[in-house]
């Protein structure tokens, strides 16, 4: 069987010879990857897609959900099938922003004793922040710098991170006691807030056989760190027509209460609507998530299907809804229920 080849919507550019090996090895391997994933992580389909959709986009994703649902799991099955470099921080209460950046220390050196840098576990490819949310804010914003420019700044030195460089945070909706939410801001700089929830009765039964057996199975690695960066490339290329973007911008604006022409439900249940960021990521995720089905084209049913992902932990909910038994995900249905499709 032949190659598939480079839809033809891809604009042509230097890169095309590039462009065209990169969207072939993605293609090729997108049967493997779902493959190698489903060895260890049994449904969760949407959650896998949503994460490598953030894998493909450069971007850092939220994880929320109960205890005991292969959160950890997942993320290391991701890092392995990608080849990269993966580093676990269990955030707790004592953790200081030097066990996550790292710190200089006094040692000899060829010069003499002087300080030299030592790095901490966020110079990796993938970063699992476990239970981020058990941490104070002092610690939690020594990730926003790596999140936002890919570097860390110790002692007055700039030290670039990896790449490609991902943060996947994890958080429990369980226990609140002793917890440290996160500010509006730093929820901001997250892609997708991906909620994983328990699995139905036959998949369940599936993941009991599978881990209280004697086989263990890893996923084998496919893709190397050069490929992600090739793909990530790849995903800024593909083209989005002015009415697909502008369905996105209006969908995010929709969500913003007290503004010309809000909906009732929003000036009722949202105290703070979604800000550009979120169409950004709306945006940029329809790409990832068009290549990935072996399209070069967004449509506005990426945008819809990426919609919860992107806007869940964007907008916030005031008491009335809590009152109301409103939750998130109601609202973000009629948001997407009341902007008209793009013409």
């Amino acid at each position: 069987m032949s190659s598939p080849a480079i839809p033809p919507a891809l604009p042509a550019t230097p890169n095309l010879p590039a462009d065209q090996a990169a969207y072939e090895r993605l293609q090729a391997g997108r049967t493997q990857i779902e493959t190698e994933l489903g060895k260890v992580i049994v449904g969760q389909r949407a959650v896998v897609e949503q994460l490598l959709i953030a894998l493909l986009s450069g971007g850092h994703c939220l994880i929320t959900g109960a205890p005991g649902l292969a959160k950890t799991l997942l993320v290391k099955s991701v890092a392995q099938v990608f080849h990269l470099k993966f580093n676990r921080i269990q955030f707790t209460p004592d953790l200081m922003p030097a066990d996550i950046t790292g710190t200089e220390i006094l040692g000899d050196t060829p010069e003499g004793r002087r300080l030299t840098f030592v790095p901490g576990p966020v110079f990796a490819n993938i970063i699992l922040a476990d239970e981020i949310n058990r941490t104070p804010p002092k610690t939690q914003a020594a990730l926003l710098e790596a999140m936002q420019e890919h570097q860390v700044t110790a002692a007055g030195v700039r030290h670039v991170l990896n790449e490609p460089f991902f943060v996947l945070a994890t958080q429990n909706p369980v226990e609140m006691e002793g917890t440290y939410p996160l500010p509006e801001a730093q929820l901001d700089r997250f892609l997708f807030n991906v909620l994983i929830d328990y699995l139905p009765e036959a998949d369940e039964v599936a993941v009991v056989q599978q881990t209280t057996s004697r086989t263990a199975v890893a996923p084998i690695s496919i893709f190397t760190a050069e490929d992600v960066l090739a793909f990530q490339e790849l995903v800024r290329r593909v083209p989005v027509a002015e009415t697909v973007v502008r369905y996105a911008v209006r969908l995010v604006a929709a969500s913003r209460p007290k503004r010309a022409g809000a909906a009732d439900f929003v000036n009722n249940w949202i105290n703070w609507g979604a800000g550009t960021r979120a169409a950004q990521a709306l945006v940029l995720g329809g790409k990832a998530r068009a290549l990935w089905q072996g399209r070069a084209h967004v449509t506005g049913d990426d945008i819809r299907a990426l919609a919860a992902p992107v806007l869940r932990h964007r907008i916030l909910l005031n008491y009335r809804a809590e009152a109301d038994g409103v939750s998130i995900e109601q609202v973000i249905e009629k948001l997407i229920a009341s902007v008209p499709k793009e013409m």
